[in-house]
């Protein structure tokens, strides 16, 4: 609901293209704040832009948009309630075939670069005692094959959550996590994509030990997308977190990100593989898990998707 006083607040979305970003930005002006929107072309400005929603261009990998940023929040007369972290890639490929290159990327775009857009941003908000709003994953507590360089900048992007959160706590800043599962934006097709363009550079031997998986994980992704919660739904948990006088620490987003996050503390690493596993064995190319031993030899114990 929106109230006279949070049309005098700012709250900027990092991320806000499309997706789970645009619907967030389109959610808090319909509540009343001033969104800045972070976007990283121009056309994206011109399509996001309304009422109550100002883009900014915004590579939060280069430094001087971030400062840019920052500078035009200073300017600005009224008080920045939040910064949402939205912004990211998703990169799935196993472990052995990723090159340094991507692993680096995606540790700069969905952790790095969230902490420099905090770090120019904290002064201000030590000044409103506004909170942050960082978007992870159940990835970040969870990670399944071919996951590894995403799951690990999640799972990092937890660590820094909860370390933030006990330094500015005193301070009056508020830190919360949003965890969402399977959401039906345009992040998974890219994913899936890239995914691809990754597979076709492994060499022979990497692709006779991971091909059909890397096929079934893409099946089982697309899968689980086409079955999330729309970005909508998703947008409205955080501006749930953005909004609540006392937020929780963590709120998860989809009943499968809730599910996940119920039952995985209480399996064991062994059964936790089992299960996910036998999750992504139905995905695999007909006649695909036989050539593989180790998968054949898994038995489905649960069919929830990610």
């Amino acid at each position: 609901m929106t109230t006279s006083s949070e049309t005098q607040k700012l709250i900027v979305v990092t991320g806000a293209s499309t997706g789970m970003g645009a619907s967030a930005a389109r959610e808090l002006a319909r509540r009343g704040f001033h969104v800045l929107a972070g976007v990283r072309r121009d056309r994206d400005a011109d399509a996001i832009r309304s009422t109550g929603i100002e883009p900014v261009i915004l590579d939060i990998t280069k430094s001087e948009q971030v400062e840019a940023l920052a500078a035009r929040v200073a300017d600005d007369p009224r008080a920045l309630h939040a910064l949402v972290n939205n912004a990211g890639v998703q990169v799935n490929a196993p472990v052995e075939a990723l090159p340094m290159t991507e692993w680096r990327w995606v540790f700069e775009v969905n952790l790095f670069g969230h902490i420099a857009v905090t770090q120019a941003l904290l002064p201000a908000l030590l000044r409103s005692k506004g909170r942050v709003i960082n978007i992870s994953s159940v990835g970040g507590k969870f990670a399944m094959a071919t996951y590894g360089a995403y799951a690990g900048a999640k799972f990092a992007l937890e660590a820094v959550s909860d370390s933030l959160r006990r330094e500015v706590a005193p301070l009056g800043v508020q830190v919360v996590v949003v965890e969402p599962g399977g959401v039906r934006t345009e992040m998974a097709a890219r994913g899936v994509e890239t995914a691809n363009h990754l597979a076709a550079r492994m060499t022979p031997e990497q692709d006779e030990r991971y091909g059909s998986l890397v096929q079934a994980n893409n099946k089982l992704m697309a899968s689980g997308t086409a079955s999330g919660l729309t970005a909508d739904a998703a947008a409205r948990v955080i501006a749930r977190a953005v909004t609540t006088r006392r937020p929780r620490t963590r709120y998860t987003a989809g009943r499968d990100a809730a599910l996940i996050m119920r039952l995985g503390p209480m399996l064991s690493d062994r059964t936790l593989d089992r299960v996910l596993a036998a999750n992504l064995r139905r995905h695999y190319p007909k006649g695909a898990v036989g050539r593989r031993g180790l998968h054949e030899r898994l038995r489905p114990v649960w069919c929830g998707h990610r």
